[in-house]
């Protein structure tokens, strides 16, 4: 592989978050690589073709990648493994659902699990040994980990992975989907810094963006629930702006195991830092992903 420029990837990185963050990097920091990896390859040719224009910036690709589909990302991985797009100096784990997806995916899990989930801790993983020293991987978590006015119990992986016929139904999926981003990063860190690793590695809440396709109806935007959430409202221009400095501003070069709330440091969810939890999560998830010491660094197996 050769290096001439920064590579820096974003997962779902055709429309919303992924791509307003994209574009604020294609334009501040030209000297990096942009690869949208997105599912649907005719919407990011689009949107590679739309930031180029409006940026200026021609060292912007697509690439195919599904991450609600385990094939799909080994086969993204070993195509980005034999290209010579060089080894990797951030990855942003932008892709997602909301929790009014339902349904298993291919692979027999729970989609928003699989999307949200389980997708991006395959992907990462591979990844890391094509990635340079001082990296950085964000996952994009929500402050819907800690959902307002109920409070979250683990229920097991299991419960989450082969949800039964309520659970399956209950937009609360998506909020264990978000805690699991969080527990992810928490034992990502922990794991790389006993290498030791310089790749940092932390978590990112944009906020409810009511200005995006995330939550393409809009029905259940009362104006009683936008009060009861009304601190959770976020916006597109801010946090765009916050998630391209944390993959590439120099101040967070040594910061890593953070959670930030539309770019502020902060605290996440009591539950989020239970160490069992995690630790059984990332037991299941290497037993549900069959990641092997090939596909990555033997330390992460552990």
């Amino acid at each position: 592989m050769t290096n001439n420029k920064k590579t820096l990837m974003i997962t779902g990185g055709n429309s919303g978050l992924g791509l307003a963050t994209a574009e604020k990097i294609a334009i501040s920091n030209p000297e990096y690589r942009i690869i949208l990896a997105c599912r649907n390859k005719e919407k990011a040719n689009s949107a590679v073709k739309k930031l180029q224009e409006s940026t200026n910036n021609k060292n912007i690709i697509a690439m195919e990648l599904d991450v609600s589909s385990l094939t799909s990302i080994r086969n993204f991985v070993s195509q980005y493994k034999t290209s010579d797009l060089g080894l990797l100096d951030g990855v942003l784990c932008n892709a997602g659902i909301n929790g009014r997806n339902t349904g298993l995916t291919d692979d027999g899990f729970d989609i928003i699990f699989e999307t949200n989930h389980l997708g991006h801790f395959l992907l990462t993983n591979m990844l890391i040994p094509y990635m340079q020293d001082n990296s950085r991987i964000v996952m994009v978590s929500s402050d819907m980990h800690n959902p307002p006015g109920q409070a979250l119990k683990w229920l097991g992986v299991e419960a989450l992975a082969y949800p039964n016929e309520h659970l399956s139904k209950d937009f609360v999926r998506y909020s264990y989907s978000k805690l699991c981003n969080l527990y992810f990063t928490y034992s990502l860190v922990e794991k790389l810094d006993s290498i030791p690793s310089k790749i940092t590695v932390n978590a990112f809440n944009p906020g409810l963006l009511t200005d995006t396709n995330f939550s393409p109806d809009k029905s259940r935007f009362t104006d009683e629930f936008m009060q009861q959430i009304q601190d959770r409202i976020g916006t597109l221009e801010v946090s765009c702006v916050a998630l391209a400095n944390l993959m590439v501003n120099s101040k967070y070069d040594n910061l890593t195991g953070k959670y930030f709330d539309r770019g502020i440091e902060t605290l996440s969810s009591p539950l989020s830092y239970n160490e069992e939890n995690r630790a059984e999560l990332w037991e299941k998830s290497i037993k549900y992903t069959n990641l092997s010491e090939l596909d990555t660094l033997q330390i992460l197996m552990k």
